[in-house]
């Protein structure tokens, strides 16, 4: 659900005020039912899991305070602590965090100035999606799918689940920093959802099971932070080769991007790549003169 400013006019402020309040009481219901069938084969409550704290949640660019909020809320109903925000907007961000019964999870939420930065201790990152009508570049998961791949990454390393702006979701250069997408199924006619019912349905879905994840001495795969390294000593090489035409150089950074987390690198991997990249930068600047 997108919202735009309000209305000076009274009783147009009226109706919406009415209208944001029903659509906080939806989720009110929406968060309460999922938390009770989240407990439906519990005596008491969710057990949270260590595992749980592996999750990233990350906003990109929200706007609407209610949404912010509700998301947070949805986190705290199912055992998930770690909220970071993308360039929220300020007045926002600032008034969901002061309003009356602010959760912890939103009050210990992180604020950074990129998804690179937000994601960058993450060994596995998932895009979410309504796709409509757009051409996706990643391969696309639907929920069940996605959340049980999410678990087996997680037993791993921490994995970030991205959800963009409530009117404009998730741009191209973000979803360049995503190994594969997810979507909630929805009818056709109604395909977006607000963005706090989605954050309560990817997590019921994530935590549902209660499965304790065994926690794997597997080879420790690249973080975000290292491929994104790789990623752009990579392109710099290929702009300087001339394999780049500076017209084209966002396309081909995203693409460049998707290509290298498709790869899932192992971080000795990457580490390697790195080097010899810019051992290749290095001759580039500094050619041997002819004798």
């Amino acid at each position: 659900m997108s919202t735009g400013p309000v209305p000076e006019e009274d009783g147009v402020c009226c109706v919406w005020a009415e209208c944001t309040a029903r659509n906080v009481r939806l989720q009110s219901l929406l968060l309460s039912f999922l938390s009770e069938a989240a407990l439906e084969n519990s005596p008491a409550s969710l057990i949270v899991s260590p595992w749980f704290d592996q999750v990233r949640v990350v906003l990109v660019r929200s706007r609407n305070p209610l949404n912010i909020g509700a998301a947070a809320r949805a986190m705290s109903n199912f055992g998930i602590q770690k909220l970071r925000l993308v360039t929220p907007w300020e007045p926002s961000y600032l008034g969901a965090r002061a309003a009356v019964g602010a959760s912890d999870v939103l009050l210990n939420s992180e604020v950074y100035g990129s998804v690179a930065e937000a994601v960058a201790d993450c060994g596995l990152v998932v895009g979410t999606s309504a796709v409509g009508e757009r051409e996706l570049q990643h391969p696309l998961k639907v929920l069940e799918e996605g959340a049980n791949e999410m678990r087996r990454a997680l037993a791993v390393a921490p994995a970030a689940l991205l959800f963009g702006s409530e009117k404009f979701g998730l741009s191209n250069e973000d979803l360049s920093h995503c190994h594969w997408l997810m979507r909630i199924p929805t009818r056709d006619a109604h395909i977006s959802m607000n963005l706090g019912q989605a954050v309560a349905v990817c997590l019921y879905e994530l935590v549902r099971s209660g499965a304790q994840i065994p926690m794997r001495d597997a080879p420790a795969m690249a973080g975000a932070a290292e491929v994104e390294r790789l990623t752009q000593v990579l392109f710099q090489a290929l702009r300087e080769s001339g394999y780049v035409e500076s017209v084209a150089e966002e396309a081909a950074m995203e693409k460049t991007r998707r290509m290298l987390r498709r790869l899932d690198l192992q971080g000795n991997d990457a580490v390697a790549l790195t080097g010899m990249m810019r051992q290749i930068l290095w001759k580039f600047r500094h050619p041997e003169k002819p004798e």
